[in-house]
């Protein structure tokens, strides 16, 4: 149900952008414009995702000798999960948060801060690493850069909108339509965003149940999620607000409006959700 709902929410976003782009640009020729401009923007996220996530939070790769207890962790899991062995990375920051990325499992990463180190115990931190690694095997990470680069386009031909409604357009009949430059400017990058993000929080819930059936243990991922919330509510982890979707907690979630603009599924929803896992497999023992 969640791979039809992300499907679902990639083509609402992607017919967003064709109905942006015939506004904006103006007819047929604006609308392949636009797919065209998509096309070439999702194929450098699609090679270059990982490294820009990567460097946006500032990692460095850690081998085996540098971090023994975390790569034989990210090793053992993987095998489990029958995944290449990722890039093991390590954020130098004392906030707690952790991502994966990477196009494909041949080409993935999966980075952890030092403060996720202190924080969590090893079943927990356990939990959290086979979540990053359902990301991998669920690909996510491809799919949140597509969708983050067809949200991107969006905003940026709403921008294009401004600037023809600002400084005058074409008068002729080809020309942008004046309504859907109005409604381009005002709704288009809100609604975009909201598809992004509803994409985003699917995909969490997957990966937590996929975290659950790796490890067997749903209550140490529940354990680190409420762990992990609170001490980003405290310290939060900087970086570029684009890549915020592939960090495993973040500390917008709340009330019902906030939560539309959050990148994550409540704490509470989450937790709820592994626990009736927990219960179904103790029923399956």
């Amino acid at each position: 149900m969640n791979q039809i709902k992300t499907a679902a929410l990639l083509g609402l976003l992607s017919a967003l952008l064709i109905t942006v782009s015939y506004w904006v640009i103006g007819g047929t020729g604006g609308a392949i414009i636009g797919i065209g401009l998509a096309a070439a923007m999702n194929l450098g996220s699609w090679f270059y995702s990982d490294k820009i996530a990567l460097a946006a939070y500032g990692a460095v790769p850690v081998t085996a000798n540098q971090a023994p207890g975390l790569y034989t962790m990210v090793e053992r899991l993987s095998q489990r999960a029958n995944l290449p062995m990722p890039g093991v990375y390590m954020i130098p920051t004392p906030s707690a948060n952790a991502f994966a990325t990477g196009r494909d499992p041949e080409h993935a990463a999966v980075a952890v801060t030092e403060g996720i180190m202190n924080m969590l115990s090893e079943e927990e931190l356990e939990g959290v690493i086979a979540h990053e690694l359902t990301h991998i095997n669920n690909r996510d990470t491809l799919t949140q850069a597509v969708a983050a680069t067809v949200a991107g386009a969006i905003s940026w031909l709403a921008q294009m909108a401004s600037y023809s409604m600002w400084f005058g357009g074409r008068d002729d009949r080809n020309g942008p339509n004046p309504v859907g430059l109005l409604l381009t400017i005002i709704l288009a990058p809100v609604a975009a965003s909201v598809i992004q993000l509803a994409i985003s929080r699917t995909r969490e819930f997957s990966a937590d149940a996929g975290a659950a059936r790796l490890t067997g243990n749903p209550r140490a991922l529940a354990r680190a999620l409420q762990r992990l919330e609170s001490g980003a509510r405290q310290m939060p982890l900087n970086g570029n607000p684009a890549f915020a979707p592939l960090l495993i907690v973040n500390s917008s979630a709340g009330d019902w409006f906030r939560s539309l603009f959050s990148t994550h599924p409540t704490t509470e929803a989450r937790i709820e959700n592994l626990m009736k896992m927990e219960q179904e497999l103790l029923n399956s023992d």
